[in-house]
């Protein structure tokens, strides 16, 4: 099975505040280092070492091309991890990438750049729920109440268990994805995430396996204390192992 895995990492992260200095000025929050690394080839390496992904794209913005490029020679992966230029969007970004494609693709994965913690029995169980049935995310129940709110009033209190916080990856089959930017673009409508393109089709039912709290999205300074957290645990795990 060919398995392509889209970053769209050409976002100005403007949650994350203020700038930080970084290579070539100014840095987004996919930038920013982790442990001497940036945020984006944290979770680069996350997928080149799953097994089942044959290649990696990274959707960047023009002017950050050339120095990634030089960022990823020196990581040496065993698989190809090619880059494209983005768009004015997340989603004309992952388009960008789709096109680029080759049309044996089985699935193509789409996957925050900014997510470096997702594990490997995720990974497994969402490629494996795309492939019997066509389109998967990641996923968490919210185990805070959820409010329905207009102008600052609540009208209704939603039920925890009829709802799930959207993660990535998530999965689909190539030719359904494919479709769907067509469709969007055909339509003029712009989605939050990748599953609401495939939604719109009505051709699958898109599943949901279950994520991890600690797959967090890194969009505010704070969540930086917690990536570290998370990175210190695991390099005192692979030293007790």
């Amino acid at each position: 099975m060919k398995i392509s895995v889209i970053l769209p990492a050409a976002g100005l992260g403007t949650r994350m505040g203020r700038a930080v200095p970084e290579k070539g000025g100014i840095s987004r929050k996919q930038f920013m280092l982790l442990d001497g690394s940036p945020i984006l080839i944290h979770t680069v390496r996350r997928f080149a070492s799953f097994p089942p992904v044959t290649e990696i794209v990274i959707a960047l913005r023009l002017e950050d091309m050339e120095w990634v490029r030089e960022m990823l020679a020196q990581e040496h992966f065993d698989k190809p991890v090619r880059l494209v230029e983005g768009g004015d969007s997340r989603q004309n970004s992952v388009e960008n990438a789709v096109a680029t494609l080759a049309p044996d693709t089985d699935l193509v994965a789409v996957h925050d750049a900014v997510r470096p913690f997702i594990d490997q029995a995720a990974l497994e169980k969402v490629f494996a729920e795309a492939s019997a049935n066509g389109a998967a995310i990641v996923g968490i129940v919210p185990v805070d109440t959820v409010k329905q709110v207009h102008r600052n009033k609540i009208r209704a209190t939603l039920p925890r268990e009829r709802l799930i916080l959207a993660q990535t990856p998530q999965v689909f089959r190539y030719d359904l994805l494919r479709k769907a930017f067509e469709r969007a673009r055909e339509d003029s409508f712009l989605g939050t995430d990748e599953s609401s393109l495939v939604e719109r089709l009505e051709q699958v039912e898109v599943s949901v396996v279950p994520g991890s709290d600690r797959n967090i999205k890194i969009t505010k300074p704070s969540d930086m204390d917690l990536a570290r957290l998370f990175l210190a645990e695991e390099s005192a795990s692979r030293v007790a192992s």
